[in-house]
C-alpha cells in the first residue's frame, strides 16, 4: 500500500511540476504562485525516489533500464534547471526600484476589458519580480464609483498605491510604470531648472513652440520646474537635480560654460537640446558644441533628412526624421513608440571617446535617412529640395540623433576617503528641441522619451 502511495506521489509530482512550469512561463494563469507549486511537485518526486530507493537500485542492474533511467534523470534535471532559472525581462532600474519596497504596493488599472491584456502582460512581470506587488483591474464603465474615488477620468490609467500615497500612470510601458512606482515610493520633490537668457524655449508658454505641456508633465513626475539665467545668478543653483538647455538661439558666453563645467564637475546632470542652424544668419553654438565635445559628443553641423516615408504616418515631410530604432540604453529599455524630431541635427559619440568619456546613442534614424551638410539650403518654398550627395559630405543613415554619457562619481567632500560618494555626472544631448514642444509632444513617444531622459539623468 505504501509503495502504491509513493508511486502515485511520484507521478502526481511530475504532473504538478510540469503544469507549474508552463504557468511559470506565462502560458497558464497563476504565474505568481507557479514557483511554489513547482517546488511542491518536485518535493513529491523526491519523496517517491527516497521511499523506493532499494527497488530503484535493483532496477538499475538491467542495462536497458539504465539507459532509460538516465534519460528520465536528464529530463528531471532539465525541469529543475528551467524551473529555477525563470528570468524577468524587467530592466535593472525597475528591479532596483522594486527591491526598495518594504510595504505592499498595489497597481489599480482602469481599463476596458478588451484592452486589459497589454497591462496584464506587463504587470505580471512586476508581480513575479516582487511579492509585494499586486495588480487590480477595474472597468470604469461598470465601477464608476471606484474610478471617482481615485479621480480617474480616462481609460488606460493606472494608479499606484503605497503607504497611503497614490500616483497616476497614463501608459502601460515599463518606463511609465516604473517611474510611477518610483514617485509614489520615494515621494520626493526635485528641482529642475531650464536655462534662460539665450532664446531658449519658454517653459510657461502654451504656444506651439513653448514647453508648457512638458513642464506640466514634469510637475506630475514630482519635479519643481524653474528657470535660471546663469550669467545673472553666477552659476547653477545648488539644488538643481537636472539642468536643461532647451533650444538656445545664441551661444553661451565663456563664463556660462565655466559654470556648466563646475556644475558637471560636482556630479551635475545636464540635458542639452540643440537645434541645427537652418538660417544663413544663425549664430553658431561654438562654445556649447565645444563643451559637448569635451564630454565625447560630436554635434553635427547638419540636418537630418528622412526619406523612409515614416513621416507620412504622422503627417510630416522628410525634414522631420521619425525614429523607431532605440539602441540598448537605460533611457529606452523596451521602447517601441515612434518619435519625431522637426528639423534635427546629428549627435554622435566621438570615436574612441574623449577624456575617457564614451557616450552611447539611444535614438537613431533608419537606413533611408542621411545627415545633410547643406543645412541652410534645406527648405525653399516650403518643400524639401535637397538630395543625398556623398561627394559633398552627406552621411548615410542610420544617423544618431541623441546620445548620453555618465561619468564616475566625484566625492562631494573633496576626496575624503571616509565620505559618501554621490551619483556621477550625466550628460544627454538631443539634436533637436522641437520634439518636446507643445506642437510635437503629442507625437506617440516624444513625451515619454523626454521624461525617460530626465528620469535617467536624475538617477
Amino acid at each position: 500500500m505504501a509503495t502504491r502511495i509513493l508511486r502515485l506521489m511520484g507521478w502526481l509530482g511530475i504532473a504538478v511540476a510540469s503544469i507549474a512550469l508552463v504557468a511559470q512561463h506565462g502560458l497558464l494563469p497563476g504565474e505568481r504562485y507557479a514557483y511554489y507549486v513547482f517546488g511542491a511537485g518536485m518535493a513529491c518526486v523526491i519523496a517517491c525516489v527516497l521511499g523506493q530507493w532499494r527497488g530503484i537500485a535493483r532496477i538499475f542492474d538491467r542495462p536497458l533500464t539504465r539507459y532509460g533511467a538516465a534519460a528520465v534523470t536528464g529530463v528531471l534535471i532539465v525541469l529543475c534547471v528551467v524551473g529555477a532559472t525563470r528570468q524577468s525581462r524587467l530592466s535593472d532600474q525597475t528591479l532596483a526600484v522594486l527591491a526598495r519596497l518594504d510595504s505592499p504596493l498595489t497597481v489599480v488599472v482602469f481599463e476596458r476589458p478588451f484592452e486589459l491584456q497589454r497591462w496584464q502582460d506587463e504587470l505580471k512581470e512586476y508581480e513575479y519580480a516582487s511579492r509585494r506587488v499586486s495588480a487590480e483591474y477595474v472597468d470604469p464603465d461598470t465601477q464608476p464609483a471606484v474610478a471617482k474615488q481615485y479621480q480617474v477620468q480616462q481609460y488606460g490609467t493606472a494608479v499606484c498605491t503605497y503607504k497611503g500615497r497614490t500616483e497616476p500612470v497614463d501608459s502601460f510601458t515599463e518606463q511609465a510604470l516604473t517611474n510611477g512606482i518610483a514617485r509614489v515610493v520615494f515621494d520626493q520633490q526635485r528641482k529642475l531648472y531650464f536655462t534662460s537668457g539665450h532664446g531658449e524655449r519658454d517653459t510657461a508658454s502654451s504656444e506651439p513652440g513653448g514647453y508648457g505641456t512638458m513642464s506640466a508633465a514634469l510637475g506630475r513626475d514630482r519635479f519643481t520646474v524653474g528657470t535660471v539665467e546663469i550669467s545673472r545668478q553666477g552659476g547653477v543653483p545648488g539644488d538643481a537635480a537636472v539642468l536643461v538647455v532647451a533650444g538656445p538661439r545664441t551661444d553661451f558666453v565663456p563664463g556660462d560654460i565655466d559654470a556648466l563645467t563646475r556644475y558637471l564637475g560636482n556630479n551635475g546632470k545636464l540635458l542639452m537640446a540643440l537645434d541645427p542652424p537652418v538660417k544663413p544668419d544663425a549664430p553658431p553654438l561654438t562654445n556649447l558644441i565645444a563643451l559637448a565635445h569635451d564630454w565625447g559628443f560630436d554635434v553635427g553641423n547638419d540636418i537630418i533628412i528622412d526619406a523612409s516615408g515614416l513621416g507620412q504616418i504622422l503627417g510630416v515631410d522628410a525634414s522631420v526624421p521619425v525614429a523607431s530604432n532605440y539602441p540598448l540604453h537605460p533611457i529606452t529599455p523596451g521602447f517601441t513608440l515612434l518619435t519625431a524630431f522637426p528639423l534635427a541635427r546629428s549627435v554622435s559619440p566621438v570615436t574612441g571617446g574623449v577624456n575617457g568619456r564614451s557616450p552611447q546613442t539611444f535614438v537613431e534614424t533608419g537606413p533611408n535617412s542621411w545627415a545633410e551638410t547643406d543645412a541652410t539650403a534645406l527648405v525653399a518654398g516650403g518643400e524639401v529640395t535637397v538630395a543625398f550627395d556623398e561627394a559633398k559630405g552627406d552621411r548615410k543613415g542610420p544617423v544618431s540623433i541623441a546620445a548620453a554619457v555618465s561619468a564616475p562619481s566625484v566625492r562631494s567632500d573633496g576626496g575624503d576617503p571616509t565620505g559618501t560618494p554621490a551619483a556621477g555626472a550625466r550628460v544627454a544631448i538631443v539634436g533637436d528641441s522641437d520634439f518636446a514642444s507643445n506642437a510635437a509632444v503629442t507625437t506617440q513617444g516624444n513625451k515619454d522619451l523626454f521624461l525617460n531622459t530626465i528620469g535617467w539623468l536624475s538617477a
